[in-house]
């Protein structure tokens, strides 16, 4: 039987032209996250099991892939209760539990606030569909060791930073607050710890199942009055600053500390949403995404988690991250133009002496930072085409009788 020769399901090769766009991207987010002060680390893609199901990954543990024990036996398979007996490492689903990890195992050696940038792909077992993969890019920035707000204040300066760098106009950011949301649940009623949880993750779901979709599972798992809780639902919607201040069921001291953020951030179009959770279960205060209005999706997002790198420490550490996301931004970003700065030698035919294409090849590259070697083919539309379609932007035809590329001819390629 032939083997299949796709990518496994979710997962994806890249083209030279969709590698250089991808690429153009990371350096341009990393060129601006160092110009910020945050600096670059490096994880293993595995994490010990036990740590990846730790109960700090919500969700996502579910769908981490497991990496079975080496030496397993036909005994080990029988007496295993489930299949993470058989594991002992995983991949990692997102970057902030490895560097909950990283931290607690190098802090003797890091700033007392450290600002850490981490860009590589992670993998989760997702039903894959248009815009969700199995294995895809996170783009981390994060502020370790700073309780204040400075460390928000500087994350959302630097993720706005790098999107205005990618040519990425009229975002906004939704923020709220944990503290607020279960400030709003506790007026329904809902106070115990375990049943807010899960009415947050339904609250969650809002943009997918709208307000009365939310209501009535509110309504089938916490006894909520569905009628009334779809009529405070869509109030909320549509709430902002204004509207919430001063009410009845808001954390004043929250609220007030997110207003401080908005006038700490000028010119950032700052949203306050009432409505927005963030589904992971780790966060303690304020929650952040990015929002565009031409897309129905968020394009980033993150918050404050003070209490996940304790569990490895021993002790507390205030920490604030935010997460673009990638696999999303790559496809609105194209490469910049380049029709002086790139070059392709075309050769007319077979019978061109190599090394005389080597010497022109490297005489190109004295003034061009880029050069390739084609050879003509009969359909020059298509090879030309292709080419400026991987970022090159000009060419020149050589022959048997060139001998210098003083007087050759650029052409574009635009």
């Amino acid at each position: 039987m032939a083997t299949t020769v796709t990518a496994p399901r979710g997962m994806r090769d890249h083209l030279p032209a969709d590698k250089a766009r991808r690429e153009h991207v990371l350096g341009v987010i990393r060129g601006v996250y160092a110009r910020h002060g945050f600096d670059e680390i490096e994880t293993p893609v595995v994490e010990d099991a036990a740590r990846l199901h730790s109960g700090l990954g919500g969700d996502n543990e579910k769908l981490a892939f497991a990496v079975m024990r080496r030496g397993l036996t036909t005994e080990d398979l029988r007496q295993a209760d489930a299949p993470l007996d058989l594991a002992d490492l995983g991949l990692r689903f997102d970057l902030t539990v490895p560097l909950a990890r990283f931290y607690a195992s190098h802090r003797a050696e890091l700033p007392s606030v450290f600002r850490a940038v981490q860009i590589a792909p992670v993998w989760r077992a997702e039903r894959p569909q248009k815009g969700r993969y199995r294995q895809f890019v996170q783009c981390d920035i994060d502020v370790l060791g700073e309780p204040g707000q400075l460390a928000e204040i500087e994350l959302i300066r630097a993720t706005t930073a790098a999107l205005d760098a990618l040519g990425i106009v009229g975002t906004s950011i939704r923020i709220n607050d944990r503290r607020i949301l279960l400030a709003l649940l506790a007026s329904w009623g809902v106070t115990e710890q375990s049943a807010a949880d899960r009415a947050l993750i339904t609250v969650d779901k809002l943009d997918k199942i709208g307000a009365v979709g939310v209501a009535e599972e509110l309504g089938t798992t916490l006894g909520l009055d569905p009628a009334a809780t779809a009529d405070t639902i869509r109030a909320l919607e549509s709430a902002d600053w204004d509207s919430v201040r001063g009410a009845d069921w808001l954390d004043a001291e929250a609220f007030a500390d997110l207003e401080r953020l908005r006038a700490a951030l000028p010119g950032v179009d700052l949203r306050f949403d009432p409505t927005l959770v963030r589904g992971m279960g780790y966060y303690t205060g304020t929650i952040f995404e990015v929002a565009h209005p031409d897309f129905g999706y968020s394009l980033g997002g993150g918050g404050r988690y003070d209490g996940m790198i304790g569990r490895f420490l021993g002790q507390d550490v205030p920490a604030v991250g935010f997460s673009l996301g990638f696999e999303r931004l790559v496809d609105l970003v194209s490469l910049p133009g380049s029709a002086e700065s790139d070059a392709v030698v075309l050769v007319y035919d077979k019978d061109v002496d190599p090394v005389r294409l080597a010497a022109l090849k490297a005489e190109a590259l004295d003034t061009h930072h880029r050069v390739r070697l084609e050879k003509r083919t009969k359909n020059m539309k298509n090879l030309l085409a292709g080419l400026a379609e991987q970022g090159f932007g000009s060419f020149a035809t050589v022959g048997t009788d060139t001998t210098s590329l003083d007087g050759v001819e650029f052409r574009s390629l635009a």
